[in-house]
Formats: C-alpha cells, sequence, structure tokens
C-alpha cells in the first residue's frame, strides 16, 4: 500500500511517520508513505505556488502548472493506479466505514490544499474524491491527510500488537465503544472511593460481554442516537438489545 501526499508542508508528516505505534508499518514500507514538496515544482524564482484570485475576494489560490507537474513526478515514480484524494470541507466525511474500504485498497495519492483553496480546473480534471474531516475548517489538507493515514494504517495486518483491538473500536459495529478500566481495582479520590465496575472482576465472560454491549448501546443512545437508528435499519440489533434500549430515559 502506497500514499503519495503533496503538500507545501512535508514537515509535518515526518514526526507522525514515526512514532506510535503505526510507526512500524512506515518503516517497514508495509504502508509506503512518499512526500512531494510542491514548492520543488515551482519554476520561478520566487517558488510561486499561489496568486490572487480571478474576480476579486481575499486569500490566495493554489495555481494549475505547479500542482500539474507534481502530479505527473509522482504518477511517473508511482507507476500503479490509485485515486487521487483532495481534503476539503465540501467533501465526504470520513468515517470507519472507510478506512475500512481503503485499507483493504492499494493506496492513494493525497492532495493536501492551502490558502483559499485549489483552482477549479486542477480539481475538476484530477481529483476522484474529496474528503473533509467535519462540519469546519482548516488551515490545509495536512490534519485530515494525517488522519486518513493512521486511521487506515492502524487496519492493517500486524500492526496493533493484537488483532482484536480494532475490532472493539468505536464504529466498527456501528456503535460507540464502552468504557474501558485497568488498575488500580478502587481509585481513592477526595469525593470518594471509585471501584472497577464488579461485573469486569467475575470471570464471567458472558456477563462481561453483555456488560460492555449495554454499555455501548447506552452510550451510543445519549451521544449518537442516529447511530442507534441505523444499526436498527440494518437489523444489528438483538431482541436484548431492544429491550436494554426501551428500559433506558434517554
Amino acid at each position: 500500500m502506497r500514499f503519495d501526499v503533496i503538500t507545501l508542508f512535508p514537515d509535518l508528516f515526518e514526526p507522525f511517520l514515526k512514532q506510535g505505534v503505526t510507526r512500524r508499518a512506515y518503516a517497514s514500507g508495509q504502508v509506503d508513505v512518499r512526500l512531494w514538496p510542491l514548492r520543488e515544482h515551482a519554476e520561478d524564482n520566487y517558488r510561486r505556488v499561489d496568486d490572487r484570485p480571478y474576480g476579486g475576494g481575499p486569500g490566495m489560490v493554489m495555481l494549475v502548472e505547479p500542482l500539474e507537474r507534481a502530479l505527473a513526478a509522482v504518477w511517473a515514480d508511482r507507476g500503479l493506479a490509485g485515486p487521487v484524494i483532495h481534503f476539503s470541507p465540501t467533501g465526504r466525511v470520513m468515517d470507519q466505514a472507510l478506512m475500512r474500504e481503503m485499507a483493504s485498497g492499494e493506496g492513494a495519492i493525497l492532495l493536501c490544499g492551502r490558502y483559499e483553496g485549489i483552482d477549479q480546473r486542477f480539481l475538476d480534471r484530477h481529483v476522484d474524491l474529496e474528503l473533509s474531516l467535519g462540519d469546519f475548517v482548516l488551515s490545509g489538507g495536512e490534519l485530515p491527510a494525517l488522519a486518513l493515514l493512521d486511521g487506515v494504517t492502524r487496519l492493517q495486518p500486524g500492526v496493533l500488537h493484537d488483532a482484536r483491538s480494532h475490532e472493539q473500536d468505536s464504529f466498527e459495529d456501528g456503535l460507540l465503544d464502552c468504557p474501558h478500566y485497568s488498575r488500580p481495582e478502587v481509585l481513592h479520590t477526595e469525593a470518594g472511593d471509585l471501584p472497577v465496575p464488579a461485573v469486569l472482576l467475575s470471570g464471567h465472560h458472558a456477563q462481561i460481554e453483555r456488560w460492555r454491549r449495554e454499555r455501548s448501546l447506552e452510550l451510543t443512545a445519549r451521544r449518537r442516537p442516529d447511530l442507534i437508528l441505523a444499526a436498527r435499519a440494518r437489523g444489528a440489533l438483538s431482541a436484548a438489545d431492544e429491550r436494554f434500549l426501551a428500559s433506558l430515559v434517554v
């Protein structure tokens, strides 16, 4: 799997590629990430990659020609197909389904815009998919590109210490994840003692699994009721799930 990143700020990616559990995948080349500094493809003495927008208005627009040269260099080096992804508030909101979809693919070319945006003629000619982190505006596409890389890489075989880890993540089954606890068994605070829920110490696996399922259902019903409706529509809720949900006061 290979990702080529066209960016004005390649230094933002370097620390990310060397930290955390995903670093093994980058170091080994299991997930091959290559950075393409856009200014290297500007031809004037000032290495200009932006200019004023036609029609007036604030800000600057990224120019077509440097992007065309950068993309041509990526294609020449890459030698394999892959979608061109542009990060924009107008794009599809990234979710776990997208991460799973891309985790089984060949990778992509990630286009990180800046300023007021990229000349629309380049986007119309080359972009296959636009993605967004959510309904807010960022300074550029680097942060959503990093989020995509992390979300896809952690799903690759062998990246996580326990292959089952991501199976319990929020959204993997369409619901939010349940709470988790570790040592100490009783946390002593000024407001009183806070014990770990007794069921987690019981050793009764069926009861533990049911407790976790109910906490997941409860959290999802309170914070993301839309996910409950979606799970119900696709038949992902059992009769026991529905009985528990009916008992909640949300």
